[in-house]
């Protein structure tokens, strides 16, 4: 087939949508196109179906659209050339005379460097290694695996999540207890609905932390108390001063956002308080992989399997976008857990699972971590050491494990440090964004982030942030 016969054959294959037409076939047909072209749906430069295809496809005669196509060609809205086919023209716009031309928004400031927390270097993703975990599992795959997806997830990812679980964060986790998710906004709004309906009305939450945990709480229904956050991370003791909860949301590996780890003996407490309540801890394990000055503190599920429901997410150890998380849930929970999900339910799609089962077992997770973790330890030595020797009057904190550290400066606010970051094209968040609205707590600062950066814009994100400081 000539090239010239390839593009004919393209073209006469497009699909064009153009809705009711009215009596008047032709009059309709061309207010349709005026109408998609001026609406953005049919793009300048948008190729068209042949006269012939689109007369066959809407049942019209052949000249009412030929004649439709011209008019339209004269009108400026399509353009055609023989033996080129048509289009939709390259400046094409309604044509009046005394419209004024649109004005455009007025531009954002413009962030050149981005310092927000909790995100990872995405250009570390180890593309060919997931690429071959890719090949090696959807070719080998069984049939069965291209159909709808079990809501639990793939039983080969469950199994090796399991076992990395247990070797890595030493949990008490079996494939029965494991439940995929597309991540942990996914997982904890499973959790949500799970407890509102089994009668959980109250969940205590840490007083700092992410606002989009809290709306999934309340989207659910669950109404929320926050507890206190000091160098032992959150203190459970108040737990029992609070109205009765049904559940408490943590961060104990590192709590987000000010960095610092569940006391060995709160840790114990808050264990005995589900107990004695029969009440249920949501472990958010929060950077629990990137730890830098002692070795990772253990999951808290690995001291009650019966009364932890963890959660545990690949985005920032590997991307978000891969959509990967997962639940590892008491025996009792799991049928309400997966009902929250149903079958019709949007899941991790399968290619996704079978290379993350292969990435898991054939050791190159644990290779990806470890490397990523000397990256980010450098990274975290090049702030925290810029900061002292140019503002040492700042306060640094949470620098033990993360993606980030916690900046505080006397006589200035949170929102202060943001607006003299962003003067220096620096994106930065407050602290006050992550507090709960009930919380007590004076302490104010930024969170500032040095994962995602690319190598070659790091130093510049260091010069603004010293400038911010200053």
């Amino acid at each position: 087939m000539t090239d010239q016969a390839a593009r004919g054959t393209r073209k006469s294959g497009l699909d064009l949508h153009v809705g009711q037409l009215g009596r008047n076939a032709r009059a309709g047909l061309m207010d349709a196109f005026r109408e998609a072209i001026r609406t953005g749906r049919l793009a300048p430069g948008t190729r068209l179906p042949s006269s012939r295809v689109l007369a066959n496809d809407l049942g019209l005669g052949r000249n009412t659209v030929v004649r439709a196509y011209s008019e339209l060609i004269n009108e400026g809205w399509l353009t055609g050339q023989h033996g080129s086919g048509t289009e939709v023209a390259r400046r094409s716009a309604e044509p009046a005379a005394d419209r004024e031309p649109p004005r455009p928004p007025a531009a954002p400031p413009r962030l050149v460097y981005d310092l927000r927390p909790g995100r990872p270097d995405l250009s570390s993703f180890p593309r060919e290694e997931w690429v071959r975990s890719v090949k090696r599992t959807v070719s080998t795959a069984p049939f069965e695996a291209f159909g709808y997806t079990d809501p639990h997830g793939r039983s080969e990812l469950r199994d090796a999540i399991a076992r990395y679980l247990a070797r890595a964060r030493g949990l008490r986790a079996r494939a029965d207890n494991v439940v995929v998710c597309s991540g942990a906004a996914e997982g904890l709004r499973l959790v949500a609905a799970a407890l509102a309906k089994q009668g959980v009305t109250t969940v205590a939450i840490e007083e700092f932390g992410l606002q989009t945990q809290r709306e999934t709480l309340l989207k659910a229904g669950l109404d929320t108390v926050p507890i206190p956050v000091d160098t032992g991370g959150a203190d459970v003791s108040t737990l029992d001063e609070t109205p009765t909860p049904g559940a408490v949301l943590l961060t104990p590996s590192h709590q987000f956002p000010l960095g610092v780890a569940l006391h060995s003996d709160r840790r114990a407490a808050v264990v005995d308080w589900a107990r004695r309540r029969g009440a249920l801890i949501i472990e958010d394990d929060y950077d629990g992989e990137f730890r830098y000055d002692r070795s990772p503190v253990g999951a808290l599920q690995g001291l009650d399997d019966d009364h932890v429901i963890y959660l545990g997410t690949a985005s920032k150890s590997l991307a978000p976008g891969l959509r990967l998380g997962w639940l590892v849930v008491p025996d009792h929970l799991v049928g309400a857990i997966v009902a929250e999900k149903g079958w019709a339910e949007e899941t991790v799609g399968f290619v996704n699972q079978l290379a993350m089962t292969d990435f898991v077992e054939s050791g190159a997770y644990d290779r990806h971590i470890r490397a990523m973790r000397t990256q980010y330890r450098r990274r975290r030595e090049q702030l925290v050491e810029t900061i002292e020797r140019n503002a040492p009057a700042a306060r640094v904190t949470g620098m033990s494990a993360g993606l980030h550290i916690v900046v505080e400066q006397p006589g200035r606010t949170g929102a202060e440090l943001v607006r003299r970051a962003a003067r220096e094209q620096l994106t930065v968040e407050p602290l006050g964004f992550f507090r709960h609205p009930e919380s007590t707590s004076d302490r104010d600062g930024v969170a500032v982030g040095f994962a995602t950066p690319s190598a070659s814009a790091w130093s510049g994100a260091l010069e603004a942030l010293v400038r911010a400081l200053r």
